[in-house]
C-alpha cells in the first residue's frame, strides 16, 4: 500500500472517530491521531466540528495541540509548552518529523546545523540516523545526506497542511508562474516562426545557387556544342576556313 492511500485511510478512521466523540473524550482521540507513525496530516479532523466546539472549553488545549501537529514545528512547541499538554514520545518524533517537512518547503539544501538546532539533535551521527531511519525509510522525504558539506540535500518532501491564509497565497504563486509560463510560450514560439523564416530564406538562397549554377554548365555546354570557324593559310598562301571543336 502506497503512502498517499494509507494516508486516505488514516485521515478517514479518524476524521469518523472525531466525529462520534465529544468534549474531553476527543484528547485520546487527538493523542492517537498525532501519534501515529504514519500520519503527517490533520486539516480535515481539524475541521470536524466536535473538534472545533473544544474552542474555549477546558479541552482546548487539545485543539491547539492538533493545530501544532497540522501547521506548526518542535521549535514552536519548546516556546510554548508551559500551556501545552505534555507530549509522548512519539508524539515528540512525529513532531520532529513534521518539522523537517517544513523546512524542506522553504529551502532544498539545509545545513546540519540548523536542523540540528531545530531538532534538538546533539551530534551530525544521531542528526544522519534520524533523516534516514525517521524521515527517508518513512518515505516523507528523500535527498542525499552530504557529510562533507555538512547539509541535506532534499530531493522530495511530502506536503504538509495548509496553513489559515496560505492557499490564497498559494493560487497567487501559481498564478505568476502561469503567467511567466505563457510568456515564455509566446517567446517560444515567436523563436519557432523565426527560425522558420531564417530556414525559408536558406532555402530560397540555396535554389538561386543552384539555378545559376545549372545556367552556368548550359552555357558551358553550349560552347563546347558549336565549333567555330578559323582561317588557316595553306600551301599556297591563300586562306581557307577550317573548324575548331572548342572555342
Amino acid at each position: 500500500m502506497d503512502i498517499e492511500q494509507k494516508q486516505a485511510e488514516l485521515i478517514e478512521y479518524f476524521v469518523k472517530q472525531a466525529e462520534t466523540h465529544k468534549g474531553s473524550s476527543l484528547s485520546s482521540i487527538i493523542i492517537e491521531a498525532t501519534s501515529h507513525p504514519s500520519l503527517f496530516a490533520f486539516s480535515e479532523i481539524l475541521s470536524v466540528p466536535n473538534v472545533v466546539e473544544l474552542e474555549g472549553t477546558e479541552s482546548s488545549v487539545y485543539l491547539d495541540v492538533l493545530r501544532l501537529f497540522a501547521h506548526g514545528t518542535w521549535s514552536e512547541y519548546k516556546s510554548n509548552a508551559g500551556r501545552l499538554p505534555g507530549l509522548v514520545p512519539d508524539q515528540v518524533l512525529k513532531l520532529k518529523q513534521l518539522t523537517v517537512l517544513t523546512l524542506a518547503e522553504t529551502n532544498k539544501v539545509l545545513p546540519y546545523d540548523q536542523l540540528m538546532q531545530e531538532l534538538d539533535v546533539v551530534n551530525v551521527r544521531e542528526l544522519e540516523d534520524f533523516l534516514i531511519n525517521e524521515c527517508m525509510y518513512a518515505g516523507i522525504v528523500r535527498g542525499k545526506l552530504d557529510q562533507l558539506r555538512r547539509c541535506f540535500e532534499v530531493q522530495f518532501a511530502a506536503g504538509r497542511d495548509l496553513r489559515p491564509g496560505q492557499l490564497g497565497s498559494m493560487i497567487q504563486t501559481l498564478t505568476n508562474w502561469l503567467g511567466t509560463s505563457d510568456n515564455l510560450l509566446l517567446t517560444i514560439q515567436e523563436k519557432i516562426k523565426w527560425a522558420d523564416t531564417m530556414s525559408e530564406s536558406d532555402k530560397k538562397h540555396k535554389r538561386e545557387v543552384e539555378e545559376r549554377l545549372e545556367e552556368v554548365k548550359k552555357t558551358l555546354s553550349l560552347k563546347k556544342l558549336h565549333p567555330v570557324s578559323r582561317p588557316m593559310w595553306t600551301s599556297e598562301g591563300s586562306r581557307r576556313p577550317t573548324l575548331s571543336l572548342v572555342e
